[in-house]
């Protein structure tokens, strides 16, 4: 299920038998990307507490829309998060560096979060 950081969405895909919640980052990379920092911290803590809600409730935690190499750190570092789904920016990033070169840098961020 593609759904909000929102507990009734969470609620609502445990009960119907989702086994996948994936939540939605473009309100966090909107609100960086404009310079909205406080709102982004906001929406960065709300996206960690549903990671972890969700998780709670037996839901495998994925992430995505809007995610970049300055966003995705704080993201990947969620001990819940199993999959980020980044395709578009690493498509666009691989005009520039190559689809092997935008790949790793982005691997090379999430990896550095987890550590």
């Amino acid at each position: 299920m593609f759904i909000a950081a929102d507990r009734a969405q969470i609620e609502a895909s445990a009960r119907i038998g989702a086994a996948v919640v994936e939540l939605h980052t473009g309100g966090y990379c909107d609100a960086h990307a404009e310079g909205r920092f406080s709102e982004r911290d906001a929406e960065l803590e709300r996206l960690r507490e549903m990671s972890a809600f969700a998780h709670s409730l037996g839901l495998e935690v994925h992430a995505g829309h809007g995610l970049t190499y300055d966003t995705v750190a704080p993201v990947a570092a969620f001990p819940e998060m199993r999959e980020l789904n980044i395709g578009h920016f690493l498509i666009g990033e691989a005009i520039f560096l190559g689809l092997e070169g935008a790949i790793g840098e982005m691997r090379r961020r999430m990896d550095a979060a987890r550590a």
